[in-house]
């Protein structure tokens, strides 16, 4: 198992959010908290040698001003799948799944996630196929008299109550793969679109779901309309349309939550889906009757570039920009690589691109990267993922935890940027490699978060107004800087 390494104590430092209305005006510290990791992990998030404020700026200095404020940051995490919610409820002991997830989720000693998906039903990472009102062949349930999260009471409930115990405040979006089979015209819950009649009473089982769990005291704060919208496969998916998707926000489902008082509480999002397709999102915003029920739009990373993100924004500046979905897996066992990747594209590149919060897919998984809801007889490229990774392993046998490089990318910005955070102006000097983002608290600390893409070290300096800190990053290592 990795060595996590971490401070117990920031003193001055701490970064948690308190009640200060956040400003561009600062209390002066002399020093920056400085935490590593080293693509040869050894450094784990490790807390460094404060640095001491210098009068001079380096030949490479990122120049920061608090005063350009652009988007809010909602959080950083991942999804609790059905397959997370398993491991952790039937491999750990209680103490092990309460250690593991105040390590994750709290914001004193832990990492301080407070964003994650969960399925509206089955995903592709779940113990079995299933939706909250299933019937058997032919039979409908238009007054979904046997809707139920029974289902969901083995694992997810469970272990989503301790995660709101752990942090009230956390964000949970929900995000359906497939409407109940008896809706689609594939007739199960695989493939197949929601049938236009089905429109209505599918407004209504999204209504059932987050008044069901608001029950069991998990309060859902965002919707995606469906999950990946343009693919189908053997496992719960659903094909939507732009049109089709615009229809039954406009007409269904926006409307419904403002009647029953849920569109406060719940915010829904578009598309959800890869960064290739961004006409998909921007030609629903453009028809103002369905934009004045969603929120923004969401994005995956597995076709198309970051970019995408802000060609959404400079369509539609006035919504918001989600991130939702990425995996890593066993075809890239490279800690080095991975963590790279992770840090430059999906964290500082979609937060440079408008994100207001950063989403990993599997919370947690298996030695074995499962369980999975695989179909026998399918075909192994039609089962789902069969070598993602989740950002914990926990292991079948004793519920030992590992702790894989997206936990640690995770967590040089869950830990310190705090929710409603703006994230400010910096200097990216990617022809430096020395890509940044930068953050202001509502308690008016500064983050700022780097990373070396070269092969050679990077001596720099980080300057705002009269502070000015210098340091040195070895290739591929990545660090957070902390300061008033």
């Amino acid at each position: 198992m990795k060595q996590w390494i971490y401070s117990c104590c920031m003193g001055v430092l701490l970064v948690a959010c308190n009640n200060r209305q956040q400003t561009g005006d600062k209390q002066h510290n002399d020093s920056a908290a400085v935490y590593l990791t080293t693509p040869d992990q050894q450094q784990l998030l490790a807390q460094q040698s404060g640095l001491g404020g210098v009068k001079d700026t380096a030949v490479i200095n990122i120049r920061m001003d608090s005063s350009r404020q652009f988007q809010e940051i909602e959080g950083f995490g991942a999804a609790m799948t059905g397959s997370s919610a398993y491991v952790m409820q039937r491999y750990m002991s209680p103490g092990q799944r309460q250690a593991l997830l105040e390590d994750l989720f709290g914001t004193e000693k832990g990492i301080g996630i407070n964003y994650i998906r969960m399925s509206i039903g089955a995903s592709d990472f779940s113990t079995s196929p299933y939706s909250y009102d299933d019937m058997p062949g032919g039979q409908r349930d238009d007054s979904l008299k046997h809707f139920s999260i029974e289902h969901d009471t083995q694992e997810v409930v469970p272990v989503l109550k301790q995660v709101v115990a752990v942090n009230p405040g956390i964000h949970i979006m929900g995000s359906p793969w497939s409407a109940p089979g008896w809706m689609k015209t594939s007739g199960k819950l695989e493939g197949g679109s929601l049938r236009p009649d089905a429109y209505e009473v599918y407004a209504r089982y999204f209504v059932k779901y987050i008044r069901a769990f608001g029950e069991a005291g998990i309060k859902i704060t965002a919707l995606t309309v469906q999950n990946e919208p343009q693919y189908e496969a053997f496992y719960p998916t659903m094909k939507m349309t732009a049109p089709e998707q615009g229809t039954f926000i406009k007409d269904h489902l926006g409307p419904l939550l403002e009647k029953e008082g849920l569109s406060e509480q719940t915010k829904i999002m578009l598309f959800d889906h890869n960064w290739n397709s961004p006409e998909y999102p921007i030609s629903i915003l453009d028809d103002s009757l369905i934009a004045r029920y969603t929120a923004g739009a969401a994005f995956h990373c597995y076709e198309g570039a970051v970019g995408a993100m802000t060609k959404v924004h400079d369509a539609h500046p006035e919504k918001g920009l989600y991130f939702t979905e990425c995996s890593g897996g066993s075809w890239s066992p490279v800690f080095a690589d991975n963590l790279q990747y992770m840090v430059r594209q999906l964290l500082i590149g979609t937060i440079n691109n408008w994100s207001k919060n950063v989403l990993l897919w599997n919370m947690a998984l298996d030695e074995k990267n499962g369980p999975t809801t695989n179909q026998p007889g399918t075909g192994e490229g039609n089962r789902g993922c069969m070598t993602c990774r989740g950002v914990v392993t926990v292991n079948s046998k004793d519920g030992a935890v590992t702790r894989n490089v997206e936990y640690y990318a995770l967590a040089h910005f869950s830990k310190f940027v705090r929710p409603g955070a703006k994230r400010i102006y910096s200097s990216a000097l990617v022809d430096k490699g020395v890509e940044n983002v930068a953050f202001l608290n509502t308690d008016g600390s500064r983050v700022m978060v780097v990373i070396n893409t070269t092969q050679q070290e990077r001596a720099f300096s980080v300057s705002e107004q009269r502070d000015v800190y210098r340091y040195v990053l070895k290739p591929g290592a990545v660090a957070t800087l902390v300061w008033r």
